[in-house]
């Protein structure tokens, strides 16, 4: 194995995406599966309302159809529970995401799913998520970062899993609201991981996987960059979440996605802290959240927000390859 399958890897997903891009989108508008965009939210996004949706549907197909082939070849034929509990998970999770986008732009019903609709659907996917790793006696340990502690969960391990796999694939969907804002941080999110798949751990079934998501994730900026034509939607975002949270958990590395998926983590508290701060005093601490829409109000234009967001995770990638190498 060598750098040129890493990068045929990448090469590949990339591929597919842009060339199912200019099918998809066309087939999108023609069903008029356009974007509504919320009153409550900035005014400047009213204009990218009708714009189509659902593309996190050719994400998905890119990420399964690469990884598959450039696994099973690799691997002379066998994929392994890796990669099937990995596609449980990207597929799963992208279900619910369409189901979501389905009722929000079919059905005009503009908040989708009920909390407790997705909620419940993300939990039966962890728990057989959980379950698949049992049978493969799966460590219930997970390290503390940047040092060599350890320690076990035992039977509370199950739902640290199903925190861990729900609270990513809501914090990931939060993070989707600028043309290019998740697609750019994600990918350079599951790219720290699978520098850390290969050269840290390595396990090489998840780092081609990684790879297959910053393909298509980078395939996929090619039209979602702003001015977007296509958004993800909640199809793309929380498989996305779902499967950096499943390649965490793989690469025992539970902790440490805190830390490379930092804008993840911020965004969400910037929501978890607006709500406290306005039910408890009345009063909010951004003018809009998730954060980057405070800033969208401070006047920052929408591509100074994604490129200092993606700088941001840049950041946050190479603390998170870094803390892991100080432990190795």
């Amino acid at each position: 194995m060598n750098e040129y399958t890493f990068l045929i890897t990448v090469a590949i997903a990339f591929l597919i995406t842009v060339l199912l891009s200019p099918i998809l989108i066309p087939f999108l508008k023609r069903l008029k599966f356009g974007q509504s965009i919320r009153e409550e939210g900035p005014q400047s996004h009213q204009k990218k309302s009708g714009t189509p949706t659902m593309g996190g549907v050719m994400i998905i197909l890119s990420i399964s159809i690469t990884s598959i082939v450039v696994v099973s070849r690799v691997n002379n034929g066998v994929l392994g529970y890796e990669v099937l509990l990995l596609l449980l998970v990207l597929i799963g999770f992208g279900l619910l995401g369409f189901l979501d986008d389905f009722i929000k732009v079919v059905l005009k019903r503009n908040l989708g799913l009920t909390s407790k609709q997705k909620l419940l659907g993300q939990i039966v996917i962890a728990i057989i998520f959980y379950v698949v790793l049992l049978q493969q006696n799966f460590s219930t340990s997970i390290a503390v970062p940047g040092t060599n502690i350890s320690f076990d969960l035992g039977w509370l391990y199950p739902i640290f899993i199903v925190v861990m796999l729900v609270g990513a694939s809501n914090a990931v969907n939060l993070t989707d609201g600028l043309d290019g804002l998740l697609a750019g941080t994600a990918a350079i999110a599951f790219g720290a991981f699978a520098i850390l798949a290969w050269y840290g751990i390595p396990n090489l079934s998840v780092t081609l996987f990684s790879l297959s998501v910053v393909g298509a994730l980078l395939g996929f900026l090619v039209f979602n960059a702003h001015p977007a034509k296509v958004f993800m939607g909640d199809t793309g975002s929380l498989a996305l979440g779902g499967a950096i949270a499943a390649i965490a958990i793989l690469l025992k590395l539970e902790i440490l996605l805190v830390i490379i998926g930092g804008v993840f983590v911020l965004e969400t508290l910037s929501v978890i802290i607006q709500v406290i701060s306005f039910k408890t005093r009345g009063k909010r601490i951004f003018l809009m959240s998730p954060l980057h829409h405070h800033y969208e109000l401070k006047g920052w234009s929408e591509w100074r927000v994604v490129t200092t967001f993606w700088a941001v995770g840049i950041l946050f990638a190479f603390l998170g390859i870094y803390i892991e190498v100080l432990s190795s």
